[in-house]
């Protein structure tokens, strides 16, 4: 075990042994002249000066915590990421701190070899014999992993610089709640959350002192919003005076233990420096039974961020100047799982339409052609050089229906969100019936004679409905254009009309327990100007429907969403992926855009923009 004095003392010899083939140390060893010469973090090449003899340091050794006195002090488990005292951990090697883990652990022996990876160890004998990708290629990936968050996260401090928005002072000044990262199933760790929560500690960069090196404290999750959470150092008890946010997932934050991996040294926060005399004691009492990310963490948010789409895939997508048909179009760029979409007979670029890569709105090519929906065929008869088709794997699948027996028939009338005006659900007909459950609908009253209007919704979409469903679950039904008896009533209507409505059992009635609450924050797509990523909340759940409302903006502007849309992200995501987020309109820009709505009432069959309101809602939004 190392004394006090290998804290600010070793030679460049020993230094050089400590040092694996990557340049990764085996532990932290101080902040001195001779360590800062062989460091491989972001500030080797910046001038560290010796840290104060009378600092109060927490040394580390690999997952163990060790103290200037040389005693063995805590470590943390390897497979659950529990911190406890060190003698009472499992085995000799006290990595684990039950039977129960170390056999899981040692039963997964693929994830061991990953862990040892990260962690800069070598890998055990059994691990080398699963071992299928090179360490390089590993430490690789988790390189461009932290530099890709950094460039992202510095597009982002820029954006919040020009307009003064912050998520953590917009949620905490108000008492907001965001919602959890396990809503939303299609973006980053969105299955794996389950490992962030209230009371989780993490080792985080230590702002709270004059060291001209970047040093790191543990500090503890206190509240979390999305991927946002609200940190506090250990030692400040109730004192919220250095209270901060940041992004769980971005790449200062890490678990417990990391520091150990990576050689980076824990510093005490000046604040709190001469509060405690007994530091072994107060951390052996703060982490016994605490939580800690799991070691992979980071590597689960790599994993979570690899998307298949590529840039040059051709792909078929609703029309926006034609909503019945749909056109090839070719991934341009791909943020977070979001695609820019440039229809194949722009020259210039500019012609672009975005949406997810799970979105209803996109298939492979030879889709429509497969179902008998309408499409426009390019000039071009071949394909450009470099371009291919995407694989229709890579496509969100629908579900397999039964069309032998009965079935939606055309002239049917059912209720349907108007894929023009999203803030309201329309008396709607069944227009053409398409294969593999496909769907044309029209809404009534306001189609055009060629139908260049109707929109294609699958039968198991969560955005039709039966007869009668806004009036029981008290939801305004817009009644068709110039329909006189008000209020409207559905046997009226269907007796008149001399129409059947659609049998309630061919509507999707699934509704999974999305845990969305009424109040809750996050990011949307606004829908009707498909670039945009805009503040908003839920303000009303009937059923699996959502009714998303954003920040800033009067109710006429709120749209109808399912729950498991990939166009709702939760707070942080734009942060994360380096998507620009739009903030909370002003009241200042609302009553601009009140004005210039006024002057235009045009409508437009194009798929952006309100069918009132044109799409003047969005003139002072923020360009990238």
């Amino acid at each position: 075990m190392d004394n006090t004095r290998d804290v600010t003392e070793h030679s460049p010899r020993s230094e050089r042994k400590r040092r694996d083939s990557f340049g990764m140390f085996d532990g932290y060893d101080s902040c001195s002249e001779d360590t800062s010469s062989s460091s491989t973090s972001d500030e080797s090449e910046d001038e560290v000066t010796s840290l104060p003899a009378s600092l109060p340091l927490i040394k580390t050794n690999g997952q163990v915590y060790t103290y200037p006195d040389g005693k063995s002090g805590m470590a943390t488990c390897e497979m659950c990421g529990m911190v406890g005292v060190r003698d009472a951990f499992y085995s000799k090697t006290k990595r684990f701190c039950s039977v129960s883990c170390s056999r899981s652990y040692s039963s997964n022996s693929k994830k061991a070899s990953i862990l040892a990876r990260l962690q800069g160890k070598p890998p055990t004998k059994k691990a080398k014999v699963l071992q299928k990708q090179p360490l390089v290629a590993k430490l690789a990936a988790y390189a461009q992993y932290q530099a890709s968050l950094q460039q992202n996260q510095t597009k982002s401090k820029a954006a919040v610089t020009v307009e003064g928005f912050d998520w953590g002072h917009y949620v905490w000044s108000n008492k907001f709640v965001g919602a959890p990262v396990s809503c939303f199933k299609h973006v980053p760790m969105g299955t794996h959350w389950g490992d962030v929560a209230e009371g989780v500690r993490v080792e985080v960069p230590n702002t709270d002192c004059n060291l001209p090196t970047k040093v790191f404290w543990i500090a503890g999750i206190i509240k979390l919003a999305g991927y946002k959470v609200l940190l506090r150092y250990e030692g400040f008890d109730n004192d919220s005076s250095l209270d901060f946010w940041c992004n769980v997932c971005g790449s200062d934050v890490h678990p417990v233990g990391w520091c150990a991996t990576s050689g980076k040294p824990l510093v005490t926060p000046r604040t709190i420096q001469h509060k405690y005399a007994n530091w072994k004691a107060f951390l052996v009492k703060r982490l016994t039974g605490a939580k800690t990310l799991p070691p992979d963490f980071c590597a689960q948010v790599v994993e979570s961020m690899q998307y298949p789409f590529k840039t040059a895939m051709r792909v078929e997508v609703v029309d926006k100047t034609h909503l019945c048909r749909t056109r090839i179009a070719v991934v341009e760029s791909i943020v977070g799982g979001r695609l820019r979409l440039i229809y194949e007979e722009c020259e210039d670029g500019t012609d672009d339409f975005w949406c997810h890569m799970l979105s209803p709105l996109i298939h492979p090519t030879g889709w429509s052609r497969s179902i008998g929906h309408r499409f426009k065929r390019s000039d071009g008869s071949k394909k450009q050089e470099g371009h291919c088709d995407a694989s229709a794997q890579l496509f969100a699948k629908v579900k397999d229906v039964d069309q032998s027996g009965e079935w939606f028939q055309e002239a049917m009338k059912l209720e349907a969100i108007d894929p023009l005006n999203l803030s309201a659900i329309c008396v709607a007909t069944v227009r053409k019936v398409l294969a593999e459950g496909y769907l044309m609908i029209g809404i009534d009253g306001s189609e055009a004679a060629d139908g260049s209007d109707w929109f294609c919704y699958h039968s198991t979409s969560p955005s039709i409905f039966p007869v009668g469903f806004c009036e029981i679950n008290k939801i305004e039904l817009t009644p068709p254009r110039g329909y006189s008896k008000i209020p409207f009533k559905w046997f009226d209507y269907l007796r008149e009309t001399g129409s059947v409505a659609a049998p309630v059992k061919l509507f999707n009635k699934e509704v999974p327990n999305h845990g969305f609450r009424v109040g809750m924050k996050l990011e949307a797509v606004d829908l009707m100007e498909p670039r945009l990523v805009c503040v908003a909340t839920v303000t009303r759940i009937v059923h699996r429907l959502l009714r998303i409302h954003f920040d800033g903006w009067e109710d006429e502007y709120d749209q109808w969403v399912d729950c498991e849309s990939p166009d709702l992200y939760p707070v942080g995501w734009c942060e994360l992926t380096g998507y620009q987020l739009q903030p909370p309109a002003s009241q200042s820009s609302r009553e601009n855009q009140t004005s210039v709505m006024k002057k235009k009432k045009a409508k437009s069959s194009q798929y952006k923009g309100h069918k009132k309101t044109s799409s003047s809602k969005h003139r002072d939004i923020i360009i990238w």
